[in-house]
């Protein structure tokens, strides 16, 4: 029974992901990020040296400083919101989804995951400018935002606004799914070694257990919790990783031409090969690298600017620029050396399509640095993981407040604590569930997200240039009216937190 209930859910899903994943939504990813370019003048290109002066460079230099507290709302700081928003990006994508895109799409797949990048950056500025710029307070001081407000409150489509809430929270699910996935079936894999006795199931089953109980401790404390683990761990696993990833493609380095040679090479394949290594048609190229792309870095689902709207920051703009280093961070960073390490250490020519990718990225790591990539592995991968859940957990939780607004404030809160309840069991449920099932629901999940998003986008992104044009007129001395929030009680509030708040508000 349980097999058949299986397959029924794996029949669906496929359908839909051929649906979602198809050229249509192909076509607007790339289109969403094509007209915000064009229309921000290539933003990502002329401002990418201002996203870095005025986003990480002032961060490491004020680490260690005494933050002063935000006393107009429950809020985090700039640097919080970006952890707290990298953390569900710099996930599992980042090395299982990568490795994953290659085996089944081909070395080709990467160069979509930067395509998919370039207009991604400029598609997740926009997001969190929008997100800012709608996002609500409620009585208690707390901000809330997401694709959801700006689309119901921006766009006028509150229909499309529910939908993508209601994503959202399928999306929240899904993702935490494929982390909770991965995590025990990496350590299952190194701690199976080691207690060989053990019942392989029975394994994930604990680990899924422990996830869901750490879990569950944090999302409790809410965003500011969330902020304070995420902008802790990090910074500690990105180096760690980005180390190990450099150190290894150097000692391999006069593989890296031939590996760059492949991602070009097999960007532009049309015709499957007739039994040749990476017979992949141009379709699943693309589809492999735009899907992993989106998966990795979240630019077009409107998912990381939930985070990104609680910041204590009142100029949206400043926060938008946040999100260009976030998707140049996550991908052409992190899933670029991903990709080098794999295809430079790696036997390619043993690639059949058909490799469980968390035992190939545990492999890659092993085979370069033994038992000590194995426990390095056993450590990044599940921290990866971890902060993605966490940080999901949290859009979940806002998506049900905006999808159940209408049960008023006090069905509003039993709606968020059942949907908390749900995520953590389901936590359980998927550390057992089928390692390639859990990762084709959550691109499902994904897509279904990013439409409604990206239409909003689009009908939207007159207000991105605007918002845009008003910052830098401000910033260049000009003397015109301030767009902080869309609502005037906000907007005037924020004028004054402006001119009388500390730096990370300005």
């Amino acid at each position: 029974m349980w097999e058949s209930i299986i397959n029924g859910i794996t029949k669906v899903n496929d359908f839909l992901n051929n649906i979602v994943w198809g050229w249509p939504a192909i076509i607007l990813i790339l289109g969403a990020g094509i007209v915000l370019s064009i229309r921000t003048k290539f933003l990502q290109l002329r401002k990418f040296g201002d996203s870095w002066k005025t986003t990480i460079i002032p961060t490491i230099k004020s680490l260690g400083k005494k933050r002063e507290a935000d006393k107009g709302a429950i809020s985090i700081s700039q640097f919080e919101a970006f952890s707290a928003a990298i953390s569900g990006t710099v996930g599992t994508g980042n090395i299982v989804g990568v490795v994953t895109a290659i085996i089944t799409g081909g070395p080709g797949a990467v160069f979509w995951m930067w395509v998919c990048a370039f207009f991604g950056m400029v598609t997740n500025y926009s997001e969190n400018i929008l997100g800012l710029y709608y996002r609500t307070k409620d009585k208690a001081g707390n901000f809330s935002g997401g694709a959801f407000y700006y689309i119901a409150n921006g766009a006028k489509l509150k229909w499309l606004g529910y939908l993508a809430a209601l994503f959202c929270m399928l999306a929240a699910i899904g993702m935490s799914g494929v982390q909770t996935n991965t995590i025990a079936g990496a350590l299952s894999s190194s701690i199976g070694s080691l207690t060989p006795s053990v019942n392989e199931n029975t394994l994930k089953l604990i680990l899924g257990i422990v996830v869901a109980f750490f879990t569950g401790l944090i999302i409790i404390g809410g965003i500011k919790r969330i902020g304070k683990v995420t902008s802790m761990l990090v910074p500690l696993m990105s180096l760690l990783f980005m180390i190990l990833s450099i150190i290894m493609i150097l000692i391999h380095i006069d593989h890296l031409p031939k590996a760059l040679g492949m991602i070009f090479k097999y960007a532009f394949q049309f015709k499957a090969a007739a039994g040749g290594i990476f017979g992949y048609t141009f379709m699943v190229i693309v589809r492999k690298g735009m899907a992993r792309g989106v998966f990795s870095n979240e630019a077009g689902l409107g998912s990381s600017v939930i985070a990104h709207s609680a910041s204590e920051t009142r100029e949206p703009v400043k926060q938008g620029l946040w999100g260009v280093f976030e998707v140049f961070f996550d991908t052409f960073i992190i899933c670029t050396l991903t990709s080098l390490m794999f295809l430079t250490t790696m036997d390619v020519n043993a690639f059949t399509g058909e490799e469980n990718g968390t035992l190939m990225a545990l492999q890659m790591f092993s085979h370069n640095y033994g038992t000590f990539g194995t426990i390095a592995f056993s450590i990044i991968l599940p921290l990866f993981a971890f902060t993605t859940i966490v940080a999901w957990s949290y859009y979940g939780e806002k998506a049900t407040e905006f999808f159940f607004q209408w049960l008023g404030e006090k069905g509003r809160k039993i709606a968020v604590m059942i949907f908390k309840v749900l995520f953590i069991l389901l936590i359980i449920f998927a550390a057992v569930t089928n390692t390639s099932l859990a990762w084709a629901i959550s691109d499902t999940a994904n897509g279904l997200m990013a439409i409604p998003n990206l239409i909003g986008l689009i009908i939207l992104s007159g207000t991105v240039v605007k918002l845009t044009k008003n910052y830098y007129e401000r910033k260049n001395g000009k003397k015109i009216e301030p767009m902080l929030s869309a609502y005037p009680d906000l907007n005037e509030e924020f004028k004054k937190d402006i001119m009388e708040g500390s730096d990370e508000k300005r």
